[in-house]
């Protein structure tokens, strides 16, 4: 693809606006640990929902889109729709949970809620598990969509890919902290939204495709295999079974509570609580991760979703796609890079932008990740392990050496990946199981650090044992894979939380007292305490129940009538748009009411 004069200055102009600002805050990031790693507990509520928004809009997540458009169609994505149940149930049961107990890191909350050498082996395991070797499958999987864009672009093989947007984020991580990150995702975020719309407007208005009305008329007479609907917002679940519980019914029964996913975590977690962390009230965390959750499952999926729709008539099969980019590494070809394929037919200057937005969209995520994963491997690994008495000024340049490694390892596994799908399947198995525990053990006495370490050991094992099996030609459907490991690993840390060993009472009323955690799961700890139910249910630090339930499925139910408003809408079906709009209304104006009650 060639590019003009003109997009080269508007990608330059575009990247300049987003990292420049954040050169003036490596100062005030470079004073301690909680200004690297936390911004100081001062981030308003709209700036870190945004950061949320633009973390989790990264360069691989259009490519995932199109890959579950073009082999599952519109219906494939109720995979991470689906997730819309757990992060709104972060907004009104978590999020002040997580900002009350003022924890640096989230795997601090370890030592918080549980005691011994269990919960200080939980918290050692997990920031190198998770801020290395899981972190870096998800930057992998991040930078190989970049290397994708890249190679369809420019023609360039990984390695230059991985230099080129390597020194830049590496440069801005090390610099600049949290504080730089959130300031670089809030111009990154509406420089991304700006680009995807343009290419879904260019992409449907092609004339192969022949505007939304061509698409919707060419796509309702093109069935895919097994005679899949392409433009259904459901699956089919009289033709298609086996599809229909792979993206449907199991992500909406059980993936959703039962699976930990980076960003998507059951009670919140990684990014998401650091960001709930650094801000500066209970208030905020809560209205930020709101505003995230909206953001992204109403704003951001319709146009990635419309390029994948345009991109199954101008490229059905991928053979088309190998055709037109006749230098591609075959290696590289998979239906996710019909998205990056698409992009050949923007007009000059949106080309810029969009190599513009694409760069920030990486940028977004591997920073988050590298101010993350090193928070964990210096907080919660270096400093609480092996050096404790070092100063403020040493785990910062700690911090910044831990983020080069990290983007070294990342990069070197971006040559084990394929696709997105495959790196999205695996971190699913690698987590199934150990959601439901993330749930449960704010509002229940009998959760243990050893229940934590069996989950663990019994889902990473079990996903071993089916990779075992998988090599020997036994092959199990994803689905029945999480079924059984979900199984399995529930069963575990259950049987573990009523015979394993106990927690220290005295750890569980010091956190009682700082946390507050609602539910009758801590009536044991309040009657040790004297306090009595109608003394609990009467302090306002206390969440009500049925109050939070109700915010919840309301909050579910407006975010997915506005999704689906907007995907009839653009289907041209206005009777259900319009329906689904005033059901949109209605569950928003009961939230609103809730969310004001919250925030007493």
């Amino acid at each position: 693809m060639q590019l003009h004069t003109i997009d080269w200055i508007i990608a330059f102009f575009s990247i300049a606006i987003c990292f420049v600002p954040a050169l003036f805050f490596g100062k005030r990031s470079g004073k301690n640990t909680a200004e690297f790693f936390a911004s100081g507990r001062s981030v308003p509520w709209w700036l870190a929902g945004i950061s949320m928004v633009a973390t989790t809009f990264s360069s691989d997540t259009p490519n995932l889109v199109a890959n579950f458009v073009r082999t599952q169609g519109v219906a494939g994505n109720w995979q991470w729709w689906a997730f819309t149940l757990t992060g709104v149930a972060t907004v009104f049961f978590y999020a002040r949970l997580w900002r009350r107990s003022g924890v640096l890191t989230d795997l601090e909350f370890y030592e918080l809620r549980y005691s011994g050498k269990a919960a200080s082996a939980v918290r050692g395991f997990r920031a190198v598990y998770l801020g290395l070797f899981f972190n870096c499958i998800i930057m992998a999987t991040v930078n190989l969509a970049a290397c994708k864009i890249a190679a369809i672009l420019f023609g360039l093989p990984r390695w230059e890919t991985l230099l080129a947007v390597g020194l830049l984020n590496v440069i801005f991580a090390t610099h600049s902290g949290l504080w730089g990150v959130l300031v670089i995702d809030m111009f990154q975020f509406f420089i991304k939204m700006t680009a995807v719309i343009g290419a879904a407007y260019f992409a449907v208005t092609l004339p192969q495709v022949g505007g939304l009305t061509g698409l919707v008329d060419k796509l309702s007479h093109l069935k895919g295999p097994h005679g899949l609907n392409y433009l259904s917002l459901l699956p089919d679940f009289t033709n298609n079974w086996d599809l229909a519980v792979a993206v449907f019914i199991m992500p909406i029964a059980v993936q959703w509570w039962a699976v930990w996913y980076p960003g998507a975590e059951p009670g919140g977690g990684s990014y998401i609580a650091q960001r709930m962390l650094a801000s500066k009230s209970e208030k905020d965390a809560l209205g930020g991760t709101l505003f995230f959750n909206v953001a992204h499952y109403v704003l951001r999926p319709w146009p990635w979703i419309l390029v994948g729709l345009a991109s199954l008539i101008v490229y059905p099969e991928l053979a088309d796609i190998q055709k037109a980019f006749p230098n591609l590494d075959p290696k590289l070809l998979g239906h996710d890079i019909a998205y990056p394929a698409m992009l050949r037919f923007l007009p000059a200057g949106w080309v810029g932008l969009m190599l513009g937005g694409l760069v920030a969209a990486n940028s977004s995520t591997i920073l988050t990740h590298l101010n993350w994963g090193a928070s964990y491997l210096v907080h919660d690994f270096y400093r609480r392990f092996l050096n404790r008495g070092g100063t403020e000024k040493h785990y910062v340049m700690a911090g910044r050496i831990a983020t080069i490694g990290l983007f070294l390892g990342s990069s070197a596994m971006v040559f084990a990946l394929d696709t997105a799908k495959d790196s999205f399947d695996l971190l699913l198995q690698v987590g199934a199981g150990t959601g439901l525990l993330y749930l449960v053990r704010w509002f229940w006495w009998r959760v243990t650090a050893w229940c934590e370490i069996v989950a663990m050991i019994s889902s990473f094992g079990v996903s071993i044992v089916f990779l075992i099996l998988k090599k020997n030609g036994m092959v199990f459907d994803t689905s029945k894979q999480l079924m059984l490991t979900i199984a399995f690993t529930t069963v575990g840390w259950l049987v573990t939380a009523y015979l394993g060993p106990a927690n220290d009472p005295a750890v569980l009323t010091e956190f009682y007292k700082k946390v507050r955690p609602f539910g009758p799961g801590w009536r044991h700890v309040r009657l040790q305490l004297g306090i009595s139910d109608a003394e609990a249910e009467a302090d306002i630090r206390v969440q009500n129940i049925p109050q939070a339930l109700v915010g919840w499925i309301m909050g579910c139910t407006m975010i997915w009538s506005a999704l689906f408003s907007v995907g009839n809408f653009l289907y041209g079906r206005t009777g259900y748009a319009l329906a689904l709009f005033a059901a949109f209304l209605v569950s928003a104006g009961i939230v609103v009411r809730i969310v004001k009650r919250i925030w007493v």
